[in-house]
């Protein structure tokens, strides 16, 4: 390391950036507070042991008190940087760790530290961390990396002793407390408050045939008295490693302050100013939220222009609160036509479920035994009166037929759900045509109501055919909104909450117990697992939990988390990979050179994504294939840690035999974190961030329905021919479930200042490998060629699916705010 006199003593200095809990500190006076830690640092050799086999540990060195701390623009807001030096000589080696104690504050973050070494050059810490005082003192690695039996001897102790304390050894029982950083499982036993009231007992999900679902992280929260499976909801802050709150990460603070003041300032004060008022009258009533805005009291807006979430969403228009006007308004009525209706099936907010009609009619998996012969009634006749020459036949042999199928999914849940007050509903199947032009047309529509005389005897099916005069045409209007609300509630429990959020937290807890930040697996990984177990965390309190915002606010009600379970049991890892899940739903094919060409060429979320899709592969290839000539199987860190993902994390599926059994082969790793990568980036993308643009107009799409469609011969069925607006707004979802559902998507489909977006990293140090930062460049470079291919893309005017709404949520950046786009590295929201 130094040159020279090997027993002279040299002066090595250092960085180390901090953040405060709170970087936006102030004094009583208004200024910044100042932010003036103490702490004690100990660098650890790479390549000297003691006499124990471990790196030396150098002598314990304070920070300076006598230099001033900066806090230069570079670092960024609220950080701020402090100069230490330590003083070495030659038989201490290379620095390759750290130990830090927090002497004074009871908490910070430490984001970086950085050495210059005499005649070696410098050294970069990237650390991201919360440092307690309570803690022991916490070791910290450079940015390099080895796979475990590659690990420097020096560093070999230190690197196991690490991922004990993060599976909690010793620790496995009790509340965790803040300062902890123990990654364990637990299943969905915290959704209820059974003490509270008995409407608000669930059931628990997880380790159950019943109700299967992934693990969450362990909060160790005492039992309710009611019910000794069930967890105490959390009063405040729910227990979350604390590294999974990363510092001021403002998606996170805007999603867990937005959340907490919609429940306790803001949907109240909507939920008053309606009272008198809850039906809309009209459809102008409904674009009056985005045009005039709701009235409110003088009072009421006093209290929520004080609240944040306001400001940053809403606009405040004197004693008003305005919406912003989602993107499909602006397009006036075509939301009514068939065509939008289709087309959001291929580039919409749930552009994932439809699939190709590979028979007919179509048939049901649900249990006979249970349910009786659940096949489709809808005929051939049905199908031939809009198909013109062409023939059923024909049209099945040229893939020209499409279906999107909720029977299975509702059904079974159908006669708890129409027993609730207020929701009616029926499973729907919706057969739709592709035309000459790549648009979808749909066919028939039917609905499916439990038999009367019980669910042995098959289902009640009616056949609703396209119909544009009287009160036909209304009925047709309704059969396509029970269709949207099957696909609203589908959509927001399965395809985006368990389906990205739920499923992705049993590999981020996994991957923090099993594989050190030593481990290149853990450094490709852990930028798409930022934030996701803390935003979790804040749904489990506010948004899924027992009485919260998706039980108001969408059709299943209190069965919501049973839905979503129903659908976990079919779930399967491996057709998580965009080519398989287009293959299975038959919406791809492959040719004689095994190559993926999709049924429909306009499908603009498969055409976007497998370009993305793509894009990830070649890089995780590029990235695995550094570290791995092909001896995965010898990696005993990764062995444990995929053992526990299937074993532990999806504890509930590890018998399915779809599971690949062992890491065992270079290209079975490659294609398995791309499936992560994929899911927590571009997937979540896809079905969130188009939330607000086509969810946010309710009758465009409605997240429940009220009743049924009336009989002949009622006022009620008077009222489809005589006014089909008031009957359409009598039957799906009201004014206090509509403003419930538009304030929390406007929430969700929001972009943080401080994202950092698919093909980036927050820090430029995150590895000291050359070759892996310029593969990482050359992939945001595909990215930027992509992006601007989407752009190209919805300037084609031949696209139909793109003419009225581009396209963008696979765009690969983003600004700020509701933009319909960007690809965020992780379900940071």
């Amino acid at each position: 390391m130094f040159k020279g006199n090997t027993s002279k003593v040299h002066q090595v200095k250092g960085t180390v950036v901090l953040m405060s809990k709170n970087a936006l500190d102030f004094n009583k006076d208004g200024a910044t507070a100042i932010f003036s830690p103490d702490f004690s640092i100990k660098l650890i050799s790479s390549n000297r042991v003691d006499g124990h086999k471990n790196g030396k540990v150098g002598k314990e060195t304070s920070r300076d008190k006598n230099q001033p701390a900066s806090s230069l623009p570079t670092l960024g807001e609220g950080k701020t940087a402090f100069n230490i030096s330590f003083k070495l000589d030659e038989s201490f080696g290379i620095p390759g760790a750290f130990y830090i104690k927090n002497l004074k504050q009871p908490e910070f973050f430490l984001v970086t530290l950085t050495l210059d070494i005499p005649d070696h050059g410098t050294i970069h810490f990237v650390c991201n961390s919360w440092v307690y005082k309570a803690q022991k003192d916490r070791i910290f690695f450079a940015n390099k990396t080895y796979l475990p039996d590659t690990t420097p001897t020096a560093f070999k102790k230190y690197r196991e002793d690490e991922l004990k304390s993060l599976r909690g050894e010793g620790k496995e029982k009790g509340k965790r407390q803040e300062h902890e950083r123990i990654y364990d499982y637990d299943v969905y036993n915290d959704l209820g408050n059974p003490d509270k009231s008995d409407d608000l007992a669930r059931p628990v999900l997880g380790d159950s045939s019943a109700y299967p679902y992934p693990r969450r992280g362990r909060t160790g929260r005492d039992k309710t008295k009611k019910d000794p499976k069930s967890e105490t909801p959390a009063s405040g802050d729910t227990y979350i490693p604390r590294d999974e709150k990363i510092g001021h990460l403002k998606s996170s603070d805007f999603l867990t302050n937005g959340i907490k003041s919609l429940a306790q300032n803001v949907l109240p004060q909507f939920q008053s100013a309606i009272a008198l008022d809850p039906e809309f009258d009209n459809f102008n009533d409904v674009r009056g939220l985005f045009k005039d805005g709701l009235p409110l009291l003088t009072d009421a807006i006093r209290t929520i222009s004080q609240t944040p979430v306001i400001k940053e969403i809403f606009q405040i228009d004197g004693e008003k609160v305005k919406f912003p006007p989602p993107h499909v308004i602006q397009n006036g009525e075509s939301w009514m036509t068939d065509e939008e209706f289709g087309r959001e099936m291929l580039a919409g907010v749930h552009p994932c479920r439809i699939q190709r009609l590979q028979e007919f009619p179509p048939t049901s998996k649900l249990d006979a035994s249970v349910y009786g012969d659940q096949t489709s009634k809808i005929t051939k006749k049905n199908l031939q009166i809009n198909l013109g020459k062409l023939t059923v036949e024909k049209a099945l042999k040229d893939n020209r037929l499409f279906i999107l199928d909720y029977h299975d999914a509702f059904l079974p849940f159908l006669r708890k759900i129409n027993g609730l007050p207020n929701t009616k509903c029926y499973a729907t199947r919706t057969i739709l045509f592709l035309k000459d032009d790549g648009t979808l047309k749909p066919l028939a529509i039917e609905l499916s109501l439990p038999h009367a005389e019980g669910d042995r005897c098959g289902a009640n099916s009616r056949v609703i055919l396209p119909a544009h005069q009287g009160a036909e045409r209304t009925i047709w209007q309704l059969s396509k909104a029970y269709v949207v609300v099957n696909d609203s509630c589908y959509h927001q429990l399965v395809s985006h909450w368990l389906n990205t959020h739920a499923i992705m937290e049993p590999f981020v807890i996994a991957t923090n117990r099993h594989l050190s930040v030593l481990h290149p697996i853990h450094k490709l990984l852990s930028p798409h697992y930022r934030d996701t177990m803390n935003v979790n965390g804040v749904a489990r309190q506010s948004l899924i939990n027992a009485g919260g915002l998706i039980e108001q606010s969408f059709l299943p009600g209190k069965y919501a988390l049973e839905m979503s379970s129903a659908a976990y049991k079919n779930w399967v890892f491996t057709d998580q990979a965009l080519p398989e899940d287009l293959v299975k739903r038959g919406m791809a094919v492959k040719d004689s050179s095994n190559l993926l060409q999709l049924v429909i060429k306009d499908y603009p979320y498969a055409v976007d994504g497998l370009k993305i899709w793509s894009a990830i592969l070649n890089w995780v290839t590029k990235y695995v294939s550094f570290y791995y000539s092909d001896r995965v199987g010898e990696d005993r860190e990764l062995e444990s840690w995929w053992k526990e993902v299937v074993k532990e994390g999806h504890g509930d599926l590890k018998d399915k035999p779809w599971w690949p059994t062992k890491l065992n082969t270079r290209q079975n790793l490659i294609h398995i974190c791309s499936t992560i990568i994929w899911i927590a980036s571009a997937q979540h993308a896809a079905v969130n961030f188009g939330q607000y643009p086509y969810g946010d107009h309710i009758l465009n799409r409605p997240t429940l329905t009220r009743r049924l469609i009336p009989d002949p011969g009622t006022k009620e069925y008077n009222e489809l021919s005589t006014n089909h607006e008031k009957a359409y707004l009598k039957t799906i979802t009201k004014k206090h479930e509509a403003l419930v559902n538009l304030s929390v998507i406007a929430i969700l489909s929001r972009h943080a200042s401080d994202e950092v977006y698919l093909g980036q990293r927050d820090n430029p140090n995150w590895t000291d490998d050359e070759k892996v930062l310029k593969a990482f460049k050359h992939f945001g470079g595909e990215l930027k060629k992509i992006e601007n291919e989407i752009l190209e893309r919805n300037n084609n005017s031949s696209l139909r699916n793109r003419v009225k709404m581009p396209y963008t949520v696979l765009l690969p950046t983003s600004e700020e705010g509701l933009t319909f786009r960007g690809i965020p590295n992780s379900i940071s929201i």
